[in-house]
C-alpha cells in the first residue's frame, strides 16, 4: 500500500438524505445521494470546493424529484451493492467507499436530573464492504464526529481523529482563520477514541 500520495481517483462517500421535512408520515422516509471527497486534490481550498460542487449537483438532482422519486432514486443507487456482495465483485469495485452523515440535534443545552449534556457523539454502524462510516452529530454550537470501522479494515481507526484535526487545521490556515482552542481537540480525541471498536 501507497501511503503520503494522493490516490488516483478520489473516495466517494454515500450521505442519507432526511425526506421527513418533506412528509406528515412516520417510519423512515429516506433517500441518498453520491459526493466525491476530492481526496485525488491536494489543495485544500479547490478540495472543498470540489466537494461543494459535488454535493450541490447530487442536491439539485434530488430537489427536483418528487419525494416517492427520491426514496426509489435512493434505492435504486445502491442497488447494484447487492449484487456486487453476493458476486464478490463489491471489494474491487465498489459504488462508494464510505457513508457519511450528520444528525442535526438540539440547538440548545440539554440537562437530565440538573446535570447538563456537554457533548454528544454518534456511534452508527459498518457493514460488509464499507467498513468505515463517519457520523457527525450537531449539539448546541458543537458538532460531534463519531467513527466506527471494521477492525481489520482500518486498523489505526485513531489516527482518523489526528487526520481529521490536521485537515481542519490546513482548511483552516487556507482560509485565514484562527486555530480552534487545544483544550476543545482534547476532549474530542478522548471521547471519539472510545468510540472506536
Amino acid at each position: 500500500m501507497v501511503q503520503n500520495k494522493l490516490p488516483k481517483k478520489p473516495l466517494i462517500a454515500m450521505v442519507p438524505v432526511s425526506l421527513h421535512g418533506e412528509t406528515s408520515a412516520g417510519g423512515n422516509q429516506v433517500s441518498l445521494l453520491l459526493a466525491s471527497l476530492a481526496t485525488d486534490v491536494a489543495d485544500p481550498l479547490k478540495r472543498l470546493q470540489r466537494i461543494v460542487e459535488s454535493t450541490t449537483e447530487a442536491k439539485n438532482r434530488l430537489t427536483k424529484m418528487p419525494r416517492l422519486q427520491k426514496m426509489a432514486h435512493g434505492i435504486t443507487s445502491i442497488a447494484p451493492l447487492g449484487a456486487g456482495i453476493v458476486t464478490g465483485t463489491a471489494e474491487k469495485h465498489p459504488l462508494f467507499n464510505l457513508v457519511i452523515s450528520n444528525v442535526p440535534g438540539a440547538r440548545e443545552t440539554l440537562y437530565l436530573n440538573g446535570a447538563r449534556l456537554d457533548e454528544v457523539y454518534p456511534v452508527s454502524i459498518p457493514t460488509h464492504y464499507l467498513a468505515l462510516n463517519i457520523t457527525i452529530s450537531g449539539y448546541a454550537d458543537n458538532l460531534g464526529f463519531g467513527y466506527i470501522a471494521c477492525r481489520r479494515s482500518v486498523p489505526a481507526l485513531q489516527r482518523m481523529l489526528d487526520y481529521t484535526h490536521n485537515a481542519i487545521e490546513e482548511l483552516e490556515a487556507a482560509l485565514g482563520l484562527e486555530e480552534p482552542k487545544p483544550k476543545a481537540r482534547k476532549a474530542a480525541r478522548k471521547t471519539v477514541r472510545k468510540k472506536a471498536p
